[in-house]
């Protein structure tokens, strides 16, 4: 028997169509209810109920109680960072449960992916941070440059107080729909939370669509431009 993780596990309960559906279901970064996750992955709500034992048992949700009821969220990051990465296979393999619907563009132009912005948007605004040099690769990371902190600043985003949490500041994570790269880790939710304060977007309800008023589409396309 071969050492080390058991990815054959972690694949065998992602592998399954409703636990599938679940874990990607929670990556808009909310906690959804049972009743709620059972509806998402078509299943009754006694089958939900073993699926998400299952995915607890195996540290892919975390769940929340209050009061009667119970919220079930992934269980970090890395969790979201593996399904986004899993469906970036699917896509690239021509693996898609259904046709491109009305909601299909406007998912690729722009969404959430836990708690960052990804999709068309958040690809170009990863290129501009490099191409302005506000962050720059630091051996097989990436760090915030001192001009990054002076004009991040100057966009109401303070660098420094997100360097003392328990989280990389700056970290990829490879877009599904435009097979680049775009900014996770604590910068890139900062980022996303600064986009709402501004009243620049709102998330769609009920679905992971990042949608942009048009002065907020031009203040963000000349974000960090020059």
């Amino acid at each position: 028997m071969k050492n080390g993780p058991d990815i054959a596990l972690v694949g065998s309960l992602i592998g399954d169509p409703a636990r599938a559906n679940i874990l990607t279901s929670l990556m808009s970064g909310q906690a959804l209810t049972a009743t709620e996750l059972a509806h998402e992955a078509g299943v009754t709500p006694q089958t939900a109920s073993s699926h998400l034992l299952q995915l607890l048992d195996g540290g892919l949700l975390i769940v929340e109680k209050q009061g009667r009821h119970r919220y079930y969220r992934l269980a970090g990051v890395d969790v979201a960072a593996a399904v986004e990465a899993l469906m970036d296979l699917a896509e690239h393999a021509g693996h898609r449960r259904v046709r491109p619907g009305p909601k299909d563009p406007e998912m690729r132009r722009a969404r959430i992916c836990y708690d960052h912005l990804a999709g068309e948007r958040s690809v170009e605004l990863f290129s501009r941070l490099c191409s302005q040099r506000l962050i720059a690769l630091d051996g097989i990371g990436i760090v915030v440059t001192p001009l990054g902190d002076v004009r991040l600043s100057e966009f109401g985003v303070d660098v420094n107080s997100l360097r003392q949490v328990k989280r990389p500041v700056c970290r990829t994570c490879l877009d599904w729909s435009e097979r680049k790269s775009h900014l996770a880790g604590a910068l890139g939710g900062r980022l996303l939370e600064r986009i709402f304060e501004l009243g620049w977007a709102h998330r769609v309800p009920g679905a992971r669509i990042v949608r942009f008023s048009p002065s907020g589409e031009n203040a963000f396309s000349n974000l960090f431009a020059g």
